[in-house]
Parts: C-alpha cells; structure tokens; sequence
C-alpha cells in the first residue's frame, strides 16, 4: 500500500494481556468459550429467522443482519487475539493493521445505524400499528439494511485511509489487543491535531446522530405504551421493544464510555475493559437477550429443537 512507504515501521506489536502473563492460557479458554457462544448464538438467530415461517417479519430481517454482522465484528478481532494469547510473537503487519482497523470502523458504524434501523422498526410497530405492513415493506426494509451497512465504508476508508498516512518512526507497540484508533495514534510520530479533530467530529456524527434517532424513537415508543388503556396490551407492546432497548443500552453504554471520556481519564487497561465489553461480551449477549426475552425466538426454538428430535428419532 502506497502509504508505507513513508513510515519506517513494517509491523506492530499488539501488546494486548502480557502484563497478565500467568493467565495467559486462562484468559484463552474464557475468551475462546465466549467466542464460540458467540458464533453459536448469532448462527442459531441467523437460522431461525431464515427457515421459521413465523419469524418473517422486518423486525426478525433486522435481527438476522444484526446477528451476522456480530459475527463478522467478533471475526475481525477475536481469532487474533486468541492467537497472540497463546503465541510469543504478537506481531499484526502493517497492512493487517490497516484492515482490521477498517473492518473494526466499518462494522462498528454500520451497527450503530442498523440499530437506528431496529429502533425506527419498532416505533412503527407501536405508534403506527395500522400502517406498519404499508410502511415496513419488504423492499424498504432491505433499502434500510443497505444503508446501514453502506454507512461503514466511507467512516473506515477515510478514518483508516488518514490515520496510516502517517508517518510511524518507532516504536511499534500497540497497548491494545487489536488495532483501535487512539492506542495506534500514539505511535505517530507526527502532528496529528487535524485528524483527531476529524475523528472526534465523525465519531459525534456516526455515533450520536443514530442515537438521537433511537431516542426519539423510544420517547414516541414510552409515550404511546403509556397511554395504552390496559395493561395487558401495555405488557404486549413493550416486550416487542426490551429486547432492541437492552442491546443499544449495552452497545453505546459501552462505546461512550470508551470514546466519549476526557482524554486525561484514558487508562490502558480502562480501555482494554471497556473494548472487551463490546468486541467480546456484547455480540455474546445479543442473541441470549433476544432468546430469553422474546417470545417468539423462544417458541421458534422449540420448533426447531422439536423437528431436529423427530427426525433423529426416525
């Protein structure tokens, strides 16, 4: 790549848990077992949603590009840090940096709106029931989904495309388990007050302007289940929404507190906490949430789980 060539480093070293070199191999199994119930998990939803009849529907469309992009969120990251868990060389190439620090921007952005997208799903669902299969069409649903992933590639073009065009002299150790923004910036050996300037500006506009959107949703969401006279449909109306509401609470929980804290505040291993929770913990969580907390998951499980005995018994 053409911007190689004006930096003197060819690759990084991710520092990642070595000053918790005894629970190296630890640190392995839990992050390994996480990662499988992550991949499990997100397939399961991926299938359910695909092959029940009952759960094809835009809200259930949106679940299942959510689940897949977890899992290509979690395969940019997690594969290597396992890896450098058990291996003594903890070398990324430069161009390896490059990507993973795109793909982590790209899907990282377009999670940010596809939520946007869940959340518009369900204000229609709740205010506008009588409208919802008029508005909610299968067509805008899939126009919706392209613009959330699409909202990726400029944000990790041009956040990665700069970031690496700058010089790196040395030394070459990364204080994170992957290529993020701020712990790679530090390595520059340039001045780089513009680009931060850019990174704090895009990151309040990828970030917050999908948030405002899911705020807005969910005041008009509240407002109407409050004026619901029984509480049965009350009940109804707001189990439709706690599953979407408990995920955005846990992914911009998270992503705030990361990116959003006074620089001064920032703490190597803060950071690696606070990045686990939503590279790691959060994508495990997600289909958990919406099989406990939904109730058409759970009785499309069992279908499922039923079919798979029969056939097995048979």
């Amino acid at each position: 790549m053409a911007w190689t060539n004006s930096s003197d480093v060819t690759e990084f070293i991710l520092l990642g848990f070595s000053d918790l070199l005894q629970l190296q191999l630890l640190l392995f199994l839990v992050f390994a077992i996480m990662y499988i119930v992550t991949l499990l998990g997100n397939i399961t939803i991926i299938l359910l949603t695909t092959i029940d009849p009952a759960l094809q529907n835009p809200m259930y469309f949106f679940l299942r590009n959510l689940s897949f992009l977890e899992i290509c969120f979690t395969l940019v990251i997690v594969p290597q840090m396992l890896v450098n868990l058990l291996s003594e060389n903890k070398t990324i190439s430069f161009p390896g940096c490059v990507m993973q620090m795109y793909f982590f921007f790209f899907f990282g952005s377009s999670e940010c709106f596809l939520l946007a997208s869940m959340a518009y799903d369900r204000y229609i669902a709740v205010c506008s029931p009588l409208h919802y299969t008029v508005i909610m069409k299968k067509r805008f649903c899939i126009h919706l989904a392209l613009f959330s992933w699409c909202s990726g590639i400029p944000v990790g073009t041009v956040q990665t495309t700069w970031l690496f065009s700058f010089p790196f002299c040395g030394p070459n150790k990364v204080n994170h388990f992957f290529c993020d923004g701020p712990p790679v910036l530090k390595l520059v050996c340039a001045d780089t007050y513009l680009f931060e300037l850019y990174a704090v500006t895009g990151i309040i506009v990828i970030v917050l302007s999908p948030f405002i959107l899911i705020l807005v949703s969910y005041v008009h969401i509240i407002t109407t289940i409050l004026r619901m006279p029984s509480a049965e449909g009350r009940h109804k109306a707001f189990s439709t929404c706690s599953s979407h509401l408990v995920v955005v609470t846990l992914f911009y929980g998270t992503a705030g507190l990361t990116y959003f804290r006074p620089k001064s505040s920032y703490s190597p291993n803060t950071q690696k906490l606070l990045s686990l929770s939503y590279t790691v913990v959060t994508p495990m969580l997600n289909p958990i949430i919406y099989s406990l907390r939904n109730k058409e998951v759970k009785e499309a499980t069992k279908r499922l789980l039923s079919r798979k005995t029969l056939k097995l018994q048979l």
